[in-house]
């Protein structure tokens, strides 16, 4: 057990407490207040210093995109066949990534990583701690969303193969083929299954499962406004949730999304404009979809952008006009609503683990430190 005194807590969903405390107990907050008093604990007099929950990336490829491993450590996109939901990102992750220490020391304790977006249907993504040497124990949720792309990334890897697709009706015909024929499999095997028959599983079809069954999101890589729209509109044929990962327009049709009740996760936003579908990209559109009343997250899509940035990222979202209490939440509890991990992670709550950041001052400051980063009641991460 561990009492960590005299920090300024920001609880992201219960306010700010000055010189407060957390009692922590078995990597879980038992308490958070003012002047615990608890038989037995370590103490940790934090002196006045911020602490925050720990942030969390909504969209990245860490651990699938190994540093300093070219082509032996890139497992993101499989690159052979544009629909391949079978696939998942737990068989790719190499938590020996030297990127998850950086995300630690950054006060980065959550990210929801899986495929890229060179297929139509990538597969399956999982979120999962930035602390472990097996990924089956740093798993929260998995899996937790379905990767679907939209826009150039296939249309440019399949035209260059020569094979469908080329189009972006193409893509959209493909999506909706794909989610057609999973409907017609859980009716065949529903009605095998009541007759006791044997049924032959098809790990393609039964990865789908889930999304129809509306127990997780497709996870929409659509920059393009159109490409969002089309995204929002396969979802509705097939009443099936969407997460709008990227958005990049967004802000070009933000009453649509509103109207639609879907979540943005925007980014990444600190990087070049490398393509057409790039032209209108802004640190403007956290703040204007969250004014329309649109659920936002912030993410880098590592390692477009340095998971380490993630901070940094969301600052330059404040600086155009984002509010320090919505910046904050983008990066810990709207990620962890999305992703449906919001029991565990994303405030600072009893009964949520104690994935705690101490820092030195704003965590949207350049200048600020990481003092230490605590995973499951554990300090995995301390500054020199």
């Amino acid at each position: 057990m561990m009492l960590l005194k005299n920090g300024k807590i920001f609880t992201v969903t219960n306010g700010v407490i000055e010189q407060g405390d957390i009692f922590i107990q078995e990597g879980k907050i038992q308490e958070v207040g003012k002047n615990l008093q608890v038989e037995d604990e370590q103490v940790m007099d934090l002196q006045g210093a911020i602490v925050i929950p720990g942030m969390i990336d909504a969209h990245c490829h860490i651990g699938l995109a190994e540093e300093n491993m070219g082509f032996e450590g890139s497992d993101i996109n499989e690159m052979t066949d544009p629909l391949t939901p079978q696939l998942r990102a737990i068989d790719g992750i190499n938590p020996m990534d030297g990127c998850f220490k950086k995300a630690v020391k950054a006060g980065i304790t959550t990210v929801v990583t899986g495929p890229g977006s060179a297929n139509v249907m990538g597969g399956q993504f999982v979120a999962m701690k930035t602390q472990g040497i097996c990924v089956d124990e740093m798993v929260i949720k998995e899996p937790v969303a379905m990767k679907v792309a939209f826009g150039e990334n296939p249309k440019r890897v399949y035209n260059g193969k020569g094979k469908m697709p080329s189009t972006r009706m193409a893509t959209a015909a493909l999506l909706r083929t794909v989610l057609t024929e999973t409907k017609n499999y859980m009716d065949k095997k529903k009605k095998v299954e009541e007759k006791g028959d044997a049924f032959d599983v098809q790990l393609k079809y039964e990865a789908l499962i889930p999304v129809l069954k509306k127990e997780i999101p497709l996870k929409a890589h659509a920059h393009r406004a159109d490409d969002i729209l089309t995204a929002l509109r396969i979802a509705k044929e097939f009443d099936v949730k969407i997460t709008l990962d990227h958005c990049t327009e967004g802000h070009l049709i933000k009453e649509y999304i509103r109207e639609s009740k879907v979540p943005a996760i925007v980014g990444p936003t600190l990087s070049h404009n490398s393509k057409i579908e790039l032209t209108n990209k802004t640190f403007k559109t956290p703040r204007a979809l969250t004014e329309e009343g649109i659920k936002v997250a912030i993410m880098t899509d590592h390692p477009v952008i340095p998971i380490e940035y993630l901070p940094l990222t969301a600052a330059l979202a404040m600086k155009e006009g984002l509010s320090f209490e919505d910046t904050l939440k983008a990066v810990t509890i709207n990620p962890a609503e999305i992703a449906g991990i919001d029991d565990r992670v994303g405030s600072i709550e009893k009964g949520k683990d104690a994935d705690l950041v101490v820092l030195t001052g704003s965590p949207f400051e350049v200048a600020t430190r990481t003092l230490f980063t605590m995973i499951d009641g554990k300090v995995v991460y301390q500054a020199e």
